[in-house]
């Protein structure tokens, strides 16, 4: 997939980090990105552009994907509901369990989205899709209806596209 050319700079931060967090993974960097303001600004402005309009409330997921939310939420001037790990939210919450690779993880979200809420997902990466199904579950548990997913980055060789479907995402790796 091309990149536009607006977004070649931003690209090209993101540093990969070979057998982090384990051995045979290569972990995509954020951090430089998030350094350079303009190229974090165009990639919060091409992250909303196919939504603009169409939602009301970002849900963020844990935890690099709170950094982009925050961002698109203030940019897109919409609330911003933080979708956690189990246990980590300070009053009760629902919560969706999905399956990992070796057991089970829990996310959770306050009740602020209401009724009929236009949500956008945001997230970091897109790799196995599992997180995403969950928070797209959760949102409509809470009465939300999910208008799109938003992405700085999708992990083509994992294949989550296939179980989240249409995914906006900004790079490809």
């Amino acid at each position: 997939m091309t990149v536009p050319p607006q977004l070649r700079h931003a690209e090209s931060l993101i540093r990969t980090i070979p057998d982090y967090p384990e051995p045979g993974v290569l972990f995509r960097d954020i951090t430089p990105l998030l350094m350079d303001a303009a190229a974090l600004r165009a990639c919060i402005d091409a992250m909303i552009e196919p939504f603009a309009g169409e939602f009301e409330v970002v849900a963020g997921i844990e935890a690099r994907g709170f950094l982009l939310a925050g961002a698109v939420a203030i940019a897109a001037e919409v609330g911003l509901v933080p979708i956690r790990k189990a246990g980590k939210l300070p009053r009760p919450a629902a919560s969706v369990s999905y399956a990992l690779e070796y057991g089970e993880a829990t996310i959770e979200a306050h009740d602020d989205i209401t009724d009929g809420a236009r949500v956008l997902l945001v997230d970091d990466v897109l790799a196995t899709g599992g997180t995403l199904v969950a928070a797209h579950d959760l949102v409509t548990r809470l009465g939300g209806t999910v208008v799109g997913t938003s992405v700085l980055m999708e992990l083509d060789a994992l294949r989550g596209r296939e179980v989240v479907g249409d995914v906006h995402a900004l790079f490809h790796a």
